[in-house]
């Protein structure tokens, strides 16, 4: 008999949370921010030969044009509220039923067009879009749960990868094999009483050990994989409230929140769907033990 997984009600509640969580602060980013559009739509080679054939325009003519530009930012707010009713039909999914997926489904889709846009921004390094594999899979989890009371090993699975490519790709970023973002350095240095070398130093150790987690999933061992997914939660947790903890604040905290704390928020996932799985394996495996209590001879 293949093994399940059970979905009770603790568990659903934190996947609604988790897609909630990227639909809110990814709609807060497109509504009040900016989002990478204009990395696709003023590339001179990609765009020039459309732009010339739909437009009629010249590229000079149109990447100077303020109505194109109001053109471009309107399509990002409209994404933003896109992504607004998206977190609502998360929340009401079981209510709405058919109409609360198709809305899903929008936002579900403009979040792996958003992350394709940060790849393609990063100059095309694969682990800037598999970076965002817990943030695109939350509102899929949502969409295929919603009417299940269990899953099946291959879909946890598939939770474990989508797991080690985040973090993964994290660790790329950490150690230096991709560029390393100057504000990661800037967060140690503002979180912890480290210096640049003791904030590399500790970047270095941070990435090794996302590594080790994504090796850990995938062992044998059950407790080893709990252990994996403990450091997973506890760790995605800390990197996603670094935005706020760094660089908010109280002079200026109404603004400092206002530019980080959507940042902050669709981080959620890296530790709320490794809760998920950490659950899913607790519940499973007392589950187990209880049957096995329940055949044993007396």
């Amino acid at each position: 008999m293949a093994k399940t997984y059970p979905i009770n009600a603790r568990i659903w509640k934190i996947v609604q949370f988790a897609a909630v969580c990227v639909f809110w602060g990814r709609a807060w980013q497109h509504l009040f921010w900016d989002a990478p559009y204009r990395t696709l739509l003023w590339d001179e080679v990609w765009m020039s030969g459309l732009v010339e054939f739909v437009f009629g325009m010249s590229w000079e003519d149109y990447v100077t044009s303020t109505p194109v530009d109001q053109g471009i930012q309107t399509s990002i707010r409209i994404s933003g509220w896109i992504y607004a009713f998206a977190g609502l039909a998360v929340i009401f999914i079981r209510k709405l039923g058919r109409w609360s997926r198709i809305i899903i489904w929008l936002g579900f889709i403009n979040l792996i067009f958003l992350s394709l846009l940060y790849f393609k921004e990063r100059f095309f390094a694969l682990g800037q879009f598999f970076e965002y594999s817990l943030q695109m899979l939350a509102p899929f989890l949502v969409l295929y749960l919603a009417d299940k009371n269990s899953i099946g090993t291959r879909f946890v699975l598939l939770l474990k990868w989508a797991i080690v490519l985040t973090f993964t790709c994290h660790g790329l970023y950490a150690v230096g094999y991709y560029p390393r973002p100057v504000h990661f350095q800037e967060m140690v240095m503002n979180i912890l009483p480290v210096q640049e070398r003791g904030a590399i130093q500790f970047l270095n150790v941070a990435g090794i050990l996302d590594f080790v987690l994504s090796i850990m999933l995938f062992l044998p061992w059950k407790r080893w994989q709990m252990i994996g997914l403990g450091y997973a939660i506890f760790w995605g947790f800390f990197t996603s409230i670094a935005r706020v903890w760094a660089f908010v604040h109280w002079d200026f905290f109404a603004s400092g929140m206002h530019q980080w704390w959507f940042q902050t928020v669709y981080r959620f996932p890296h530790f709320l769907i490794p809760l998920v799985v950490l659950l899913m394996l607790w519940t499973a495996s007392n589950t187990d033990n209880d049957t096995a209590v329940e055949k044993s001879p007396e």
